[in-house]
């Protein structure tokens, strides 16, 4: 039977910490530039925000590379949370139908196929 190192508690809670705050750095540092850059308005359906409601109108990365954000905001546009979650539903949709594209089955049954026959009966 193996045995396993005891974890570093210490190290793996600063790695984690650590993680979370880049993210939040990340996250907040092209999320003010991008609310800076563009009028308070989903791109999608056009609701508007304002300081009350902002928390719900997100930043798309319009290449959905969360990496890739230029300071001019080219890559960035405003949604509102539903609009957003629609956006990705839509590309995770796009990549399943190409990554099945290959494998599509045509339909080996025809149910009208004797309805003469059956008709004429």
């Amino acid at each position: 039977m193996l045995k396993r190192k005891p974890l570093n508690k210490k190290r793996l809670d600063k790695v984690v910490s650590d993680a979370h705050r880049d993210k939040e750095l990340r996250e907040k540092g092209y999320r003010e530039q991008a609310l800076k850059l563009y009028p308070w308005i989903c791109t999608r359906c056009e609701r508007e925000f304002n300081h009350k409601n902002l928390p719900e109108l997100t930043v798309h990365h319009k290449d959905h590379d969360h990496d890739n954000n230029p300071t001019d905001g080219s890559n960035w546009e405003l949604l509102c949370v539903y609009c957003h979650d629609n956006e990705h539903s839509r590309f995770i949709d796009a990549e399943y139908g190409e990554l099945t594209s290959d494998k599509k089955q045509t339909a080996t049954h025809n149910p009208f196929a004797d309805l003469k026959n059956l008709i004429n009966k």
